[in-house]
């Protein structure tokens, strides 16, 4: 029996951040086809941060970043229907949090239409954002910010 000494620093297991993620997990995964075949990309891709994506081919690499259209349109009702509300809600506050004063001050400085064209630049940063985040949630279990 080996001796427990109780002023040791404890023993936890670290997860790995980036843990490996296989084939046979995405085909197991409750989603569509089109879902897969996007994970699976994204995986050829290196994972989350897609370190590999200009060695995939053509037809692969638009799978693995697609903008996501219903993101776009959507954005935080999209993410909270994925399941993903927190990180949906992090983005949304963030992005009001810069674009609302920097809106006031281009208007203020007489750039009115570039202050009103700042809200599609929120919508193309969920857009391009959702597919990989929906990534992480399913098969990284990483579900938002905290």
């Amino acid at each position: 029996m080996t001796q427990h000494n109780p002023y040791a620093t404890p023993n936890a297991s670290v997860a790995e951040p980036q843990a490996p993620v296989s084939d046979e997990q995405i085909a197991a995964l409750p989603i569509s086809d089109k879902w897969k075949q996007r994970f699976s990309a994204i995986h050829h891709a290196g994972g989350v941060k897609l370190p590999k994506f200009k060695e995939l081919p053509k037809a692969e690499r638009r799978k693995a970043f697609s903008f996501n259209v219903l993101a776009f349109f959507f954005g935080p009702i999209y993410y909270a229907i994925k399941g993903m509300w927190k990180k949906g809600l992090a983005l949304f506050v963030v992005c009001a949090a810069v674009v609302i004063p920097l809106g006031f001050g281009l208007d203020y400085l007489g750039y009115g239409t570039i202050a009103n064209a700042l809200g599609y630049g929120i919508s193309a940063i969920f857009a391009s954002r959702a597919n990989i985040d929906y990534y992480k949630k399913m098969l990284l279990n990483d579900n938002g910010w905290w």
